[in-house]
């Protein structure tokens, strides 16, 4: 079966609510994160006020009519928000880095893929398709360093981590897209996914 991966906007991801929702939950239920399945719910009630945003985008991966993955991103406000792990964010890396690398640059908020399409390309796929229009190349990321896998997706297709740790229990960690200008500043090595 041949899986289509489509960037929709703000008022077609609705379309997809449902699919995205059985995505979430099967993707985040499992290790690091061990969501509660309820918490797919919240997302989707989430999903619904994040298509509001200013230059909200969304890819939608599907086969069959079925959605196997999905990735949603926006442009970071020029201020920059204290809210969910923003702060913590902030604290890291500082004023000046916040500014320079992330407000105004595109923020891929979520990327999951069902697990039975894991290792075809389908995240990378997904992830390209709401960055290739980021500004300047200006995108990033946050994730935790306990999700192995997620990490080697990004550093495989040229996402760069920022050596600074983002406090908190999370283990969070920012990554830098593969054409953004802080790239050398934020260290975290080549970028290639070797050594980690």
């Amino acid at each position: 079966m041949t899986t289509e991966v489509r960037t929709v906007q703000a008022g077609e991801v609705i379309r997809y609510a449902d699919g995205i929702r059985e995505v979430y939950a099967r993707a985040f239920s499992a290790p690091p994160w061990n969501e509660d399945p309820a918490g797919a719910d919240l997302y989707a009630q989430r999903l619904a006020r994040d298509a509001l945003r200013p230059w909200f985008t969304a890819a939608v991966a599907t086969a069959g009519g079925t959605v196997t993955g999905f990735a949603t991103a926006w442009i970071t406000p020029e201020v920059f928000p204290a809210d969910r792990s923003y702060g913590q964010v902030a604290e890291a890396l500082g004023e000046r880095r916040t500014r320079a690398w992330l407000c105004g640059a595109l923020e891929v908020n979520e990327l999951a893929v069902a697990p039975e399409a894991h290792g075809g390309g389908l995240g990378a796929a997904l992830l390209d398709a709401v960055t290739g229009t980021a500004p300047g190349g200006r995108c990033w990321l946050l994730t935790s360093v306990r999700a192995e896998a997620a990490l080697r997706l990004y550093e495989r297709t040229g996402w760069r981590r920022v050596d600074t740790p983002v406090p908190g229990k999370a283990a969070l960690v920012v990554l830098l897209g593969p054409r953004h200008p802080g790239r050398e500043e934020a260290g975290g090595g080549d970028g290639d996914g070797e050594g980690r």
